[in-house]
């Protein structure tokens, strides 16, 4: 057994006997891990609170080799009050829990993840970003991430970019926006594929604080569709707070 710090965000926790917790966190350092907290349903207990899904926080663990390990010691870092405040907010930080749990591998440090999830829970507790747009944007910083980043300024199948042809679709399983002689997968507006520009570009804070443009619903159906292509999975949460069910 080694003792370990890290810094990590809690993904989710099931329960594990009367009283203990299994909690499953994205880490700065040894990237995805799980780690028995012990005693945590008792109501005596000094860091249940602090171990929720959301929470990004300090800890010590005793971990061995090929075992769960132990958690010993929590202190929060970030309490996100502003976030865990307001329905939209918390299903959006839900989501992209789910998402950067599919991504992350057990044991695989990913510190590039790990700084785009903090970042994107930061910039969702931020009372002045519009809470519509954060999702959809870390799924695609999170997609570029994965080295899947989305051909916007051309058609992905036969290659003829813009202004010399239009581009009306998007499947990212072609690579990205489609012309239409090459058009499958779903429409797409000139607006949403700026908005996408943008984030994947460098102008996401200006996204943020420019307001909900009129494209964001279909700025984030886009996201999580090819989210979810990429994943070959769907995304649960997502679907369940939204009632989509294309």
């Amino acid at each position: 057994m080694s003792l370990q710090r890290d810094t990590g965000v809690v993904l989710r926790t099931y329960r594990l006997g009367e009283a203990d917790r299994i909690v499953v966190l994205l880490t700065e350092e040894h990237g995805k891990v799980r780690s028995v907290a012990k005693g945590v349903r008792r109501t005596s207990s000094k860091f249940g609170a602090r171990l929720e899904p959301l929470s990004h926080v300090a800890l010590l663990m005793w971990r061995g080799r090929g075992e769960l390990g132990v958690i010993n010691q929590v202190e929060v870092v970030d309490h996100f009050r502003t976030l865990r405040e307001d329905l939209e907010r918390v299903a959006a930080g839900l989501s992209m829990l789910e998402v950067a749990d599919q991504l992350a591998q057990e044991g695989h440090p990913d510190p590039g993840l790990y700084r785009m999830l903090v970042g994107a829970l930061r910039a969702l507790a931020e009372l002045g970003n519009d809470p519509s747009m954060v999702a959809p944007a870390f799924f695609w910083k999170a997609l570029a991430h994965e080295g899947a980043e989305p051909i916007l300024t051309a058609c992905a199948s036969c290659g003829r970019s813009t202004p010399d042809v239009e581009l009306v679709a998007f499947d990212l399983v072609e690579g990205g926006a489609l012309c239409p002689d090459c058009r499958r997968g779903r429409p797409v507006s000139a607006e949403a594929l700026d908005v996408v520009r943008q984030v994947l570009g460098g102008s996401l804070g200006r996204v943020l604080r420019d307001g909900r443009p009129a494209c964001a619903g279909e700025v984030a159906a886009l996201a999580t569709e090819a989210m979810e292509a990429h994943l070959d999975r769907r995304l649960r949460s997502v679907r369940a707070t939204s009632g989509l069910s294309w």
